[in-house]
C-alpha cells in the first residue's frame, strides 16, 4: 500500500454545449462534448491511520467543509466504511469559476487516488455513481475519456477526438453556474442531436456553440470582450458556464503565435487536448 500519491487532475472543455430541456426537479438536459486538456491542478495525499480527512492548505474562496476534494474522501469512508483517514494539499492551476472543471476534477482525482491509497477496489462504474453525488460533471473525470454527453452530463459515450490544441483565456471574473441556468433568458430547447451527427462536416459548421454564452456575456460583459479578441483568429466560445473562452487551433505553434497577437494583459494558457484522463488506467471497469 502506497503512503503518499501525487496525481494530476486536468480541466475540461465543452467543445460545444447545447441546452436541450429541463427535467421536472430544475436541472437542465443537455448535449456536451467533453475534452481533457493537459492544464491541470495537482493534488497530493498522505496517508492517515486515524481516519482523518483534512486539506492542509488554504484555497481562497473554498471552506475546507465545501472542497470537493474533502467531500469526495469522506463520501468515500462513508460508503466503503474505511477507517483510515488522508491529508490532502491542492495545488490550484485551473481558474474557479471558469467553466475548466477544476473542482470537479479536483473531486475525481481525489475518488481515483483514494481508490488505490486505501485499497478499496471499487470499479470505475461505482466510483462514476458517487462522483455525481458530488456534482454532474465528475463522473467524466472518473470514466476517464473525452465523451458525448447527455442527461445532466452524466450518461457519457466514449467519443476519440484528433490531436488538437487550444488557446484557454481566463476573463478576470467568476461565474456562477446556478445564475447562469436560473437565468429568465437562457434558451433551454435546442435540438437534440446523435452522436453519429458529430461525424457530419455540417454540424461542426451550424451547430458548434454553447447556448449559455449568450446570457454569461450579457451579464458578464468582459467575457464578451475576450471572445471577440479571440474570434479574430478562431472560432471563440466560453467552455461550461464560463467565464473562460477557448478556441481550437491545428498544433503547439499555431496556438502559441495566436497568443502572441492577443492584446496585452489578457491571462491566458496555450494547452493540448488529451486522448485520455492520465489515470484512465488507475481504474477497473
Amino acid at each position: 500500500m502506497p503512503l503518499k500519491l501525487t496525481c494530476p487532475a486536468p480541466a475540461k472543455l465543452n467543445l460545444f454545449l447545447h441546452v436541450v430541456g429541463r427535467r421536472p426537479d430544475g436541472y437542465h438536459l443537455l448535449q456536451t462534448l467533453f475534452r481533457f486538456i493537459d492544464l491541470h491542478d495537482t493534488l497530493h495525499f498522505s496517508l492517515r491511520e486515524d481516519g482523518v480527512v483534512r486539506r492542509t492548505n488554504a484555497i481562497e474562496g473554498v471552506a475546507e467543509d465545501q472542497d470537493l476534494c474533502v467531500r469526495a474522501a469522506r463520501l468515500l469512508q462513508s460508503e466503503t466504511g474505511c477507517r483510515l483517514g488522508v491529508d490532502i494539499a491542492v495545488e490550484k492551476r485551473i481558474p474557479m469559476g471558469g467553466g475548466l472543471g477544476g473542482g470537479s476534477s479536483d473531486a475525481a482525482t481525489t475518488l481515483i487516488a483514494l481508490n488505490r491509497l486505501w485499497s478499496l477496489g471499487l470499479s470505475r462504474t461505482r466510483l462514476m455513481q458517487l462522483g455525481l453525488r458530488l456534482g454532474a460533471d465528475v463522473p467524466v473525470f472518473v470514466f476517464g475519456e473525452n465523451a458525448f454527453a447527455e442527461g445532466v452530463g452524466e450518461e457519457l459515450q466514449a467519443y476519440p477526438l484528433v490531436e488538437a490544441w487550444y488557446v484557454v483565456l481566463f476573463p478576470p471574473v467568476q461565474v456562477p453556474t446556478a445564475q447562469i441556468f436560473a437565468h429568465p433568458e437562457l434558451t433551454r430547447d435546442a435540438v437534440s442531436i446523435t452522436m453519429r451527427a458529430l461525424s457530419k462536416r455540417q454540424f461542426w459548421e451550424r451547430q458548434l456553440r454553447n447556448d449559455l454564452q449568450s446570457v454569461v456575456c450579457n451579464l458578464y460583459p468582459e467575457v464578451g470582450r475576450y471572445i471577440a479578441s479571440l474570434n479574430k483568429f478562431g472560432k471563440a466560445m466560453i467552455t461550461g458556464s464560463g467565464a473562460c473562452v477557448f478556441a481550437e487551433f491545428a498544433n503547439r505553434s499555431q496556438a502559441e503565435a495566436i497568443m502572441e497577437q492577443l492584446p496585452h494583459g489578457m491571462r491566458g494558457v496555450v494547452a493540448q487536448g488529451l486522448a485520455k484522463h492520465p489515470l484512465h488506467d488507475w481504474v477497473l471497469e
